[in-house]
């Protein structure tokens, strides 16, 4: 990305949490998400359902420069 911009590109929220089953799909959303520009908000969560391991992984836009910051 070579110029920040303040909102996500196609209408995308600031914040998103991706969850489903811990396998290569999942991680190659998160991959996507990350080089649309999203950051890692904390670290990611795994439960099991009884069946799957599913992970879940919240992203952040980075927001623009605040006033006074």
């Amino acid at each position: 990305m070579t110029q920040a911009t303040t909102t996500p590109p196609d209408g995308l929220p600031i914040y998103r949490l991706l969850t489903g089953p811990d396998d290569a799909s999942f991680c190659r959303r998160v991959s996507e998400a990350l080089a649309l520009g999203y950051q890692l908000y904390g670290s990611p969560a795994v439960t099991f359902n009884g069946e799957n391991v599913i992970a879940a992984q919240a992203l952040l836009w980075p927001s623009s420069p605040k006033a006074g910051q």
